[in-house]
């Protein structure tokens, strides 16, 4: 396997070559964590989401419209951190619920219901 790009400034060329048992036995080693990654986030994962899916509907609902940076701060604080409170924007963002229109200096998200 043959690596070629740049990391910023610096150029890089890598060569990694591997026996055939040395890439199964590497592979065998990655498929286990893996596995059990997934299935752990599988299954705690749904019922936080929802409820904060839920919680996220419900601010946008009682407020009926808010601009983007009000909204995230608020699904921020709401989920917690700045990713989650992003992915829930984005979800309202394409939800059948929600119409956002360009405001002069941001988004505006408003509810339909």
């Amino acid at each position: 396997m043959r690596i070629r790009g740049t990391i910023g400034d610096w150029p890089v060329d890598l060569s990694i070559e591997l026996e055939p048992e040395e890439w199964a036995q590497l592979g065998r080693q990655l498929e286990v964590p893996v596995a059990e990654a997934v299935v752990s986030t599988t299954s705690a994962a749904p019922r936080q989401d929802d409820g904060q899916w839920a919680a996220a509907r419900e601010v946008l609902r009682a407020a009926g419209q808010m601009s983007g940076p009000e909204l995230l701060e608020r699904l921020e604080g709401l989920a917690g951190s700045t990713a989650a409170g992003k992915r829930l924007l984005v979800r309202l963002r394409h939800s059948s619920e929600v119409k956002v229109q360009s405001g002069a200096d941001a988004p505006v998200y408003h509810w339909l219901g």
